[in-house]
């Protein structure tokens, strides 16, 4: 038996890590995805008390710690079964979703929105605003994707 089956077995007959690995998951993902949506509400215009660069400050950091949670409990999600998650489409979409939400956040950081980062203004590009409506649309179907994995 190879050490990838031994970890498999062990996740799968353990009676509290799947579930503890999948409330991690959850935890980071309202954290990842939660701090994207209130980002991307504000620069969509909701709340221009706070600027762009102001929101970004302040979420970015939560986003982050999301990450941290969600990465490690999502690959001991994944060790449990890894064919049967990789057969499943549901699976194959959402991660293919979070590669575009990725590099829409990316191109939002290194492009022409990213000056909207550095303004200490209300006034957001156009473009940075399309960014930010496909994040949101992205969020929502990542979201919808890693729900569906189970019955797909």
């Amino acid at each position: 038996m190879t050490g990838a089956e031994v970890l498999s077995q062990a996740i799968r007959g353990h009676p509290w890590l799947y579930p503890a690995a999948e409330t991690v998951h959850l935890w980071g993902m309202m954290l990842v995805a939660g701090s994207a949506v209130l980002f991307d509400l504000r620069v969509l215009g909701i709340s221009r008390a706070v600027t762009v660069a102001g929101a970004a400050r302040l979420l970015l950091p939560w986003s982050l710690a999301g990450l941290l949670l969600v990465v490690p409990a999502g690959m001991t999600l994944f060790a449990a079964d890894p064919f049967a998650i990789l057969g499943n489409p549901a699976f194959r979409l959402k991660m293919l979703l979070l590669c575009v939400v990725a590099a829409n956040a990316v191109a939002f950081h290194l492009g022409p929105s990213s000056a909207a980062l550095r303004a200490e203004t209300a006034a957001v590009p156009a473009v940075a605003r399309l960014q930010a409506g496909m994040s949101l649309l992205l969020w929502l179907a990542i979201i919808a994707c890693g729900r569906m994995i189970a019955y797909a």
